[in-house]
């Protein structure tokens, strides 16, 4: 049986960056571990990731939970100093 943390070590993301997928997608970790892999691997996918990070801070700061932004925030900084194919391109919304 796999555990999470082979997930984690597969699909070349943090914890944190995972949740922030599983939290966009409404999706378990697992399945959004899974996504995460195939998105790096993919054109353009991790800009998506990017993305996805952006949309779920934006939707914390719109409904006040600060806090949760920052954490987002955190992760978001490690994936784009980890993934430098992520920072091509604009953000998109």
């Amino acid at each position: 049986m796999i555990a999470f943390e082979d997930c984690i070590a597969f699909c070349g993301l943090t914890p944190e960056e995972i949740a922030a997928v599983a939290e966009h997608e409404h999706v378990p970790e697992v399945a959004a571990a899974a996504l995460a892999s195939y998105l790096l691997h993919r054109e353009h996918g991790p800009e998506e990731i990017r993305r996805m990070i952006v949309q779920d801070i934006h939707k914390a700061l719109d409904e006040q939970r600060i806090v949760h932004a920052a954490e987002l925030f955190s992760a978001l900084r490690h994936y784009l100093s980890t993934h430098a194919d992520a920072r091509s391109g604009t953000v998109g919304y």
